[in-house]
């Protein structure tokens, strides 16, 4: 069958559908009282999003409905469908948790608009590497994060209503904030670092197996952690355009020699300093011009020059 088959290109949009089903699953175990298949579900959905894309640009079968197609499935599965499940979940034992789940579940529509806005702004090559506040799968996860716990290690504060209702009106501001986020999409993998890789992707297989809800918790502690380290560099490639289109290895140059400069101390010419400072031991400033003539300048040019640690050639 050639790629551009009417089946072949269905399948990115079939993938999308599933995504949706997913999501929308996790608000039917929520109401059965199975907390763990919710998770799973968005989980679940989660992948199937990384996924239609990808097979989308793989098979050339990317349209204009499957990008629609794609963003309304994301603003279910990972809009309503967490704030649903969390609002079962505690929020309905505080009179304001229907108005934090609508807000979670309108600030990842307003994030998901942002997102296709941006999509047609012609922006610097480095911004392509990160992610305007947090995309929507990990955002619904992070929202997630205070029932992933509970389930991995039992109750606590993080079971209380008023905790919930603060952790999920925080993870609505991250995404729609402008804080950047890596964007997993462009990393490149040197062939030297795809063994240990490969072995962390089955250390990480494997911790999923044996304690999923343990190794979810963490990895989502982690993508918080990454944030300050997204913010540093996105902040270091905007004020080095040199790096943009360079190679990891052509960066880490890059920053070596930057680091070097400064240990040395390496500044800028001084030369209006220096001039400024000669000129006010000689009682006059910078923009007062010398009295005509070679005599005087030579014989107030001298001392001057030896203060400033400049023995007179002889």
């Amino acid at each position: 069958m050639a790629p551009n088959a009417p089946g072949i290109r269905l399948l990115p949009n079939a993938v999308t559908v599933l995504a949706l089903c997913a999501g929308l699953s996790a608000v039917q175990f929520a109401l059965r009282g199975d907390f763990q298949a919710s998770i799973g579900a968005i989980g679940a959905a989660a992948v199937l999003d990384a996924l239609d894309g990808r097979l989308a640009r793989m098979l050339d079968a990317t349209s204009k409905i499957g990008a629609e197609l794609d963003s309304l499935a994301d603003a279910v599965s990972f809009g309503v469908s967490p704030a649903l499940v969390l609002y079962i979940w505690v929020l309905h034992d505080i009179r304001a948790g229907w108005i934090l789940a609508l807000t979670f579940a309108v600030c990842m529509v307003l994030r998901l608009a942002r997102f296709n806005t941006l999509l047609e702004v012609e922006q610097p090559a480095y911004v392509k590497e990160f992610f305007t506040g947090a995309p929507a799968p990990a955002g619904a996860l992070l929202a997630l994060l205070p029932l992933i716990t509970s389930l991995s290690i039992g109750d606590g504060v993080w079971t209380r209503p008023w905790f919930v209702g603060c952790w999920i009106v925080v993870m609505a501001a991250l995404l729609i904030s402008r804080i950047p986020t890596l964007s997993l999409k462009t990393i490149k993998v040197s062939p030297t670092a795809m063994a240990p890789l490969l072995l962390l992707i089955a250390a990480l297989a494997a911790a999923i197996i044996s304690f999923p809800f343990g190794a979810l918790a963490i990895a989502m502690a982690l993508y918080l952690a990454h944030i300050p380290y997204a913010i540093y560099r996105h902040y270091w490639l905007a004020n080095n355009p040199e790096a943009w289109e360079a190679s990891p290895r052509e960066r880490r140059a890059i920053r070596r020699t930057a680091r070097s400069a400064r240990r040395l101390g390496l500044r800028p010419p001084l030369r209006r300093q220096v001039a400024g400072a000669a000129m006010r031991r000689l009682g006059r400033t910078p923009q007062e011009p010398l009295p005509p003539g070679p005599g005087p300048i030579r014989k107030e040019r001298g001392p001057g020059w030896r203060r400033l640690g400049i023995r007179k050639k002889h």
